[in-house]
């Protein structure tokens, strides 16, 4: 058997349900996979979706036609293997016997030896593109250089960021202007120093801006809506501030919560749907991290651009403006919220604002003072624009739209 044939089948198998069945990564790892051979599936299968326009365009000239999808995947990842650097003889061997594996793929492993015997090796040409329900709002927001930027950050593998709290045991990292610490590759996220310890979690360096945008303060009441998976939750905690966490997911609560206990921080957790809860009392700020398109986040979840249409995106808006709503009269008088959305498209940020407004009388939007945040990321209408281009030269950052809006007194 060719070595690493085990993770590479398994990476073929998700790159079919991904581009066959529409489903997304996370839900498809496979139990029976040994730990390591798992991570590397989910590493490699990630990889083809950042490069899969240019794999194409490297295979065309050698196809007569395109195979069945099966084939098309296995002929992917290995040109996609052998362009990262991967010795070229173990990537065909691999593929030839993932080939003869499969009943409906074996009588085409003669055509998969010969097309990557056929390629040259080296660098893919191009760099995948997005798609163009998501292309065209952004190029007519950012620019289409700003636009090639982002897709030229998001062809690579994303660095991993970590929120530690002060004193805490970390493993080597840089620190970011903005307080977060990056590590180029962290491998087993369980296995690095000051995990057990608690004194960091895994969150993206825009996503952490939210909270300190939001700046708690010991002592204050904060609502963390749609709280899950909880990396906002536990600044919120680490502030000192007395946090409610409520999400409608019990599972994803659960990962929460376990966040919780291996930190060491509290909060109160809620499942509930926020559109039918209802506090026993007013909060001093809120955090909405509303649910919305994640089009910020396919740094880290390439399959986002195959397994969606946009069509969801007029909905997302319309229930961000629900909670939107519903959360503002949480608030005590003069109190402060955070809107949130790890969205690229204006609709579900710039746009959502500007409508928010008009429909609050009163309702002011504040910029604020936030250490290593660019004056050039804050957006026309105060809130603060976040993109994957910004800090390109360092691995980029999810792209997020964050506002802190006040209620009168």
């Amino acid at each position: 058997m060719a070595e690493g044939v085990q993770a590479r089948a398994a990476a073929v198998t998700m790159l079919n349900a991904v581009l066959g069945e529409g489903q997304m990564l996370a839900d498809l790892a496979d139990p029976a996979l040994a730990p390591a051979d798992r991570a590397r599936a989910l590493r490699l299968a990630q990889a083809v979706l950042r490069q899969l326009e240019p794999a194409d365009r490297a295979l065309k000239p050698h196809l007569r036609k395109v195979p069945p999808l099966p084939v098309l995947n296995i002929l992917r990842l290995a040109v996609v293997e052998r362009a990262s650097g991967a010795a070229g003889h173990g990537v065909v061997n691999a593929a030839v016997e993932i080939a003869k594996r499969g009943a409906k793929t074996r009588h085409l492993a003669g055509l998969v030896n010969a097309v990557l015997r056929a390629v040259p090796e080296g660098p893919l040409p191009g760099v995948q593109k997005l798609p163009r329900w998501m292309r065209q709002p952004m190029v007519h927001a950012y620019g289409r250089e700003a636009v090639a930027a982002i897709e030229a950050v998001q062809a690579a593998e994303p660095p991993l960021d970590l929120t530690c709290r002060d004193g805490a045991e970390v493993a080597e990292g840089v620190a970011l202007p903005t307080g977060s610490l990056r590590l180029a590759s962290a491998g087993q996220v369980s296995a690095l120093a000051g995990y057990a310890a608690g004194g960091w979690w895994v969150q993206d360096a825009a996503a952490a801006l939210a909270v300190r945008l939001l700046a708690p303060q010991p002592g204050e009441e904060v609502l963390d809506l749609c709280a899950a998976p909880g990396g906002k939750t536990l600044q919120l905690a680490a502030a000192e501030a007395r946090v409610t966490a409520l999400d409608v997911s019990e599972t994803r609560l659960k990962r929460l919560e376990e966040n919780l206990a291996r930190t060491g921080l509290k909060a109160q957790v809620v499942v509930a749907d926020a559109l039918a809860w209802a506090p026993e009392g007013r909060f001093d700020a809120i955090l909405l991290d509303a649910p919305c398109s994640a089009t910020g986040t396919m740094r880290r979840h390439p399959e986002l651009p195959f397994v969606k249409d946009g069509s969801e995106v007029e909905g997302l808006v319309a229930l961000q403006a629900r909670l939107l709503d519903r959360a503002l009269c949480w608030l005590k008088p003069g109190g402060r919220l955070v809107y949130a959305t790890c969205s690229l498209l204006p609709a579900e940020g710039e746009d959502q604002l500007a409508a928010a407004l008009a429909r609050h009388p009163g309702l002011a939007v504040e910029r604020a003072e936030i250490a290593g945040v660019d004056p050039g990321w804050w957006a026309e209408g105060g809130g603060l624009r976040l993109r994957p281009d910004y800090w390109a030269e360092a691995g980029g950052m999810d792209g997020f739209f964050l506002a802190r809006l006040r209620v009168p007194r």
